[in-house]
């Protein structure tokens, strides 16, 4: 089983570690720690992406966007 706990150091608690002992109840486990990446920042970080995503964002907002219900997309891709 893996589980990812995305939160602010701030909330890291005695709670969530019993929390954590409990799914994973006698297991041995692996902790890692790493700094959130804020994903819009990395996404406008390079020209190309930004270029790309403020020209989607455009056509969206001159009504070129297409729609998909989530059950068209499952039907479409399989999700």
């Amino acid at each position: 089983m893996t589980t990812t706990y995305h939160l602010n150091v701030n909330e890291l608690s005695v709670e969530l570690l019993n929390s954590i002992k409990a799914a994973f109840k006698d297991k041995t486990i692996d902790i890692t720690v790493s700094e959130a990446i804020d994903e819009t920042d990395y996404l406008l970080s390079s020209e190309a992406n930004k270029k790309m995503l403020e020209e989607s964002m455009q056509q969206l907002k001159d009504g070129k966007g297409i729609t998909f219900t989530t059950e068209e997309l499952q039907q479409k891709y399989g999700a």
